[in-house]
């Protein structure tokens, strides 16, 4: 892989990215409003923790989802059925050099928005930022290559541009809900729960919790670790077979 491509690419992916008033609303900045609103509405404590330090923890996960999950689903749908995708394959860019391009520009935009959150809660709030540090970047960069995977077959299996916000939205809303994102699930009924916890999501916030709310390092999450690991081993296998470079016919 050339890494002038590479580097060009990457600034081009960011550049659309930011130019893009749509993306940079929904997909950088909604966590954010939604860290706001919510930490206006909860009080008291939530794991033992004050309520808007356990809530930046969740919306690390659920950003995380909406950036490397939606984000990336949606772009890539979008961009086949324009037909985008099949006039790159024509061109010089290697296909590789190109998702990763992608694959990066979607990490470093969850690495700002996750700095960002801290950065927020601090000033509103009074959260604290992460003491381990080194985990907790490890835990960026594990759950966004994870739902990068999801997010590249979910686009696999999406027919149609007009159709994929309302299929991602579908998917990721409810997810957040059950796993625990946007607060705690203790309260729900038990079949929710059951849904809850053979997502994805689940695993990540929990992950998060752990090394934001506790402290603790990231290997004292195996299960976690490879839970995420094998929806994402999942989502690369359904793409590797499935993903397409050109429009769907009919």
């Amino acid at each position: 892989m050339s890494l002038r491509l590479f580097t060009h690419q990457l600034r081009s992916e960011q550049l659309l990215f930011w130019r893009s008033k749509e993306a940079a609303l929904f997909i950088f900045l909604f966590p954010l409003l939604l860290f706001v609103l919510l930490g206006s509405v909860y009080t008291g404590k939530i794991y033992g923790v004050p309520a808007p330090q356990a809530l930046l923890s969740g919306l690390i996960g659920y950003g995380c989802a909406n950036t490397a999950f939606a984000g990336l689903a949606i772009t890539l749908v979008l961009r086949r059925e324009q037909a985008i995708l099949k006039r790159l394959r024509a061109t010089p860019l290697p296909a590789s050099t190109y998702v990763a391009a992608m694959l990066v520009s979607t990490l470093l935009v969850f690495a700002l928005q996750t700095a960002a959150l801290f950065c927020l809660g601090r000033v509103l709030y009074g959260t604290p930022f992460p003491t381990a540090i080194g985990s907790l970047i490890l835990a960026v960069i594990v759950g966004s290559a994870a739902f990068a995977a999801l997010g590249v077959a979910t686009a696999s299996l999406i027919r149609s541009g007009e159709g994929s916000s309302a299929v991602v939205n579908f998917i990721l809303l409810p997810m957040a809900f059950l796993t625990g994102s946007f607060g705690p699930t203790r309260h729900y009924p038990s079949f929710l729960r059951a849904i809850g916890d053979v997502l994805p999501l689940k695993y990540f916030v929990d992950l998060v919790n752990a090394i934001f709310l506790k402290g603790h390092a990231i290997w004292t999450k195996p299960l976690a670790l490879a839970i995420l690991a094998a929806w994402g081993l999942g989502g690369l296998l359904v793409a590797v077979f499935k993903f397409r470079w050109e429009p769907r016919e009919g």
